[in-house]
């Protein structure tokens, strides 16, 4: 890794972004691979353990720290790029992401070559927001956080407006606020896992974030506010989830299992599409822990920050290796051609009723990040030494 290359970026936002990109793995793998990834929820408080739960409260991280990260990205390029050079390449990557998400993507995470189904998930909700910021870079600062504070807190009150079946909600409502599946076609369907509201009000204030990460911002100055307002914002979580009034549409409750799972019930928070309260149990933590590790150095440091630097590239081949690996250990479990296709499971290879027990999946995970880290360390290198433009796109 070239000295140069690291003292021109913040550690440690790669960091951050590198250790919230190895947790997501976790996820994916236990999609790919856990036996009840289809037929239960880790979240499902009558059925979950809480080691489950939080093997999938500990992902919720991943999504909004970089989105908001994202924005942070956005307006440190600022600083080096014109508005309309910037403009311009959100949005004609936004535009890619969007392509990406619906052709590659879904290809690589169902390896069905028909696209029966198509998922628009985080990398898509992505290419809109930097779309959207193409336009919000021309704005003041504090104008953009006034709006993305505003749609982030605000935007739960929407909630009342969903419809009891999703299925039946207008097309417009489904890709903006309220998840849905919809056919488009014979035996071809749309899921809208990720609606736009509110993932661009995420990234504008990820981009006003970057404000304390400019060249001459005190680096005290910057860890004491990273680290008042993420704990501001972790304080917000639990008073108003205390309250259990606004901020989330699932309420917390006492559950007939006993204190642990009310613990549990307590911080189950709405993802889809993610709630204030969601977003605030995420990104508050992500705040300290910029603040921790500003100055964190050392082996551990590095091996997060090569994730950190090729998220992209990383995103596409994990997605790629997991869902590999699940066809090796799906023929070596002794399943068939006729079970490649299973209607209730959009992903070739993955039967509803199949897999292996937690401990499998995380050993699992240990040995995907271990095969990633020398192939993402050797393209960031490649990355680092060429300036080609289309690698600003991956």
């Amino acid at each position: 890794m070239n000295p140069a290359t690291l003292s021109r970026r913040i550690l440690s936002i790669d960091l951050l972004r590198g250790l919230v990109m190895v947790i997501m793995a976790l996820d994916h793998v236990r999609d790919f691979t856990h036996i009840h990834a289809f037929d239960d929820d880790p979240t499902n408080l009558a059925t979950t353990t809480p080691v489950l739960f939080f093997t999938r409260f500990i992902t919720h991280f991943c999504a909004p720290t970089f989105v908001f990260l994202s924005g942070t990205s956005i307006f440190l390029q600022s600083q080096r790029k014109t508005k309309k050079e910037l403009s311009y390449f959100l949005f004609t990557r936004g535009l890619w992401l969007v392509l990406f998400e619906i052709v590659f993507n879904n290809l690589f995470w169902t390896f069905n070559p028909f696209y029966n189904s198509i998922a628009l998930q985080v990398i898509w909700v992505i290419g809109i927001s930097m779309l959207v910021m193409s336009a919000m870079i021309y704005l003041p600062v504090r104008v953009i956080f006034m709006i993305g504070l505003l749609i982030v807190c605000g935007h739960n009150y929407l909630d009342r407006f969903n419809y009891t079946d999703a299925s039946k909600a207008p097309l417009l409502w489904s890709i903006l606020h309220q998840p849905s599946d919809r056919m488009i076609a014979p035996e071809h369907s749309i899921f809208f896992f990720y609606p736009i509201i509110p993932w661009p009000a995420v990234m504008m204030l990820g981009y006003c974030l970057g404000t304390w990460f400019v060249k001459d911002f005190d680096v005290a100055k910057r860890k004491k506010n990273l680290l008042l307002t993420g704990t501001m914002v972790v304080l917000v979580f639990l008073i108003l989830r205390f309250v259990n009034v606004y901020g989330d549409a699932a309420l917390w409750s006492a559950q007939p299992r006993g204190s642990v799972y009310t613990v549990l019930s307590f911080f189950n928070v709405t993802k889809y599409p993610p709630s204030l309260l969601y977003l605030c149990v995420t990104i508050g933590p992500a705040l300290i822990v910029l603040a921790l590790t500003e100055n964190w150095k050392g082996a551990v440091a590095d091996f997060f920050i090569v994730f950190g630097r090729v998220p992209m590239f990383y995103y596409t081949i994990h997605v790629l290796l997991i869902h590999t690996i699940g066809v090796i250990l799906f023929f070596i479990s002794g399943n068939g051609m006729q079970q490649i296709v299973d209607s209730n499971v959009p992903f070739l290879f993955r039967p509803m009723h199949w897999g292996y027990p937690l401990w499998v999946v995380y050993l699992l995970w240990i040995i995907v990040i271990a095969i990633l880290y020398p192939i993402c360390k050797r393209y960031d290198r490649y990355k680092s030494s060429n300036k080609k433009w289309w690698l600003s796109y991956m």
